[in-house]
């Protein structure tokens, strides 16, 4: 399965949607936060954190209606650019510009930040790729294949711009039948275990056209095959952040919840916190984050809330826990 993460009003292109009397007020309740000398963290907080994806995107559209200003320029100009006033900014704009701000984000300055970057583009669905490359597009003037183009190389490169082709078919029983799964498995063995050298094209080719549903399949024909699974098979056969990245695509089609709260674990491993990777994780799977914090809570046997408060604090650590209450 491939997990929508844009709501259906952005699914739609509806860019004139129905607002609400509630989108009303809570416009009100971030403009008086900020009205005057200092800022109403508490009020901003409560205001934008339990809002939905959907709730988000009118907000953003009414606040520059009633007050002439984007939201975001707003939450950067109240609450800065620290870990606060970037979840802010992040949580101030529509899922699909949230997403391209990160990917600008993860190839800022010197070098690439892979791991900011590979979780926008792998495992997504046809539609929400060509979604974030029209809107990378309109925020930037920027092809979005060519501006990665001068950003990355070697077998990571393949990879992304595979993700980038949104060319997964259709799951159909019909189709992708239990014949296609033993070829899948052999081909996946030839261009893999099976070969000296890596086929990495063709290992990224299969992995991205075939839906989640027949994956499944063909992780588990491959196991029974060859007892191995394919996340181990990649494990070995890749390496850095290309190996990283294809275990990521290869969990969102097979077990995308488990797959997320692996990602927020990550950006609270070792010494140090990840905020910004914390943040986005967090921010960009609130529409599934439900799901998400009970894989999280099976996986670690804890509450994504308690990971949290452990790791960060203050006002971002509140942000962020509102983030997740407001899911359940």
């Amino acid at each position: 399965m491939t997990i929508d993460l844009y709501p259906e009003i952005i699914q739609e292109g509806d860019l004139t949607p129905d607002i609400g009397s509630e989108v009303d007020d809570t416009v009100e309740k971030i403009h008086a936060a900020c009205k005057g000398f200092g800022t109403d963290e508490d009020r901003l907080i409560k205001a934008l954190a339990l809002r939905s994806p959907e709730e988000r995107f009118k907000v953003a559209i009414k606040y520059k209606e009633i007050h002439g200003k984007e939201l975001k320029a707003v939450m950067k100009s109240e609450c800065g650019s620290r870990d606060f006033g970037t979840a802010l900014q992040l949580l101030a704009v529509p899922s699909n510009e949230t997403e391209c701000t990160i990917i600008k984000k993860a190839c800022k300055g010197i070098g690439t930040n892979e791991l900011l970057l590979y979780p926008v583009i792998c495992g997504r669905s046809n539609k929400e790729i060509q979604i974030l490359k029209k809107t990378f597009f309109e925020m930037y003037e920027k092809d979005l294949g060519r501006y990665l183009d001068s950003e990355l190389g070697g077998a990571f490169e393949k990879l992304i711009f595979n993700c980038l082709q949104g060319s997964e078919e259709a799951y159909d029983p019909g189709y992708h039948t239990d014949e296609m799964i033993k070829e899948d498995v052999a081909a996946l063995h030839k261009m893999g275990e099976g070969k000296f050298g890596t086929d990495e094209g063709g290992l990224f080719k299969l992995l991205c056209s075939r839906p989640g549903e027949h994956l499944q399949k063909v992780n588990l024909k491959y196991a029974d095959t060859h007892d191995v699974t394919l996340f181990k098979v990649m494990e070995k056969e890749l390496a850095g952040h290309c190996r990283d990245a294809t275990l990521f695509l290869l969990g969102m089609k097979i077990k995308p919840y488990v797959t997320v709260a692996k990602l927020i674990k990550k950006a609270c491993k070792g010494a140090g916190t990840n905020e910004l990777l914390l943040s986005c994780t967090i921010i960009r799977y609130q529409i599934c984050l439900k799901e998400v914090m009970l894989a999280y809570t099976e996986l670690f046997g804890d509450t994504l809330q308690a990971l949290v408060k452990s790791e960060v604090n203050g006002d971002y650590e509140r942000l962020l826990v509102e983030v997740c209450d407001g899911c359940l």
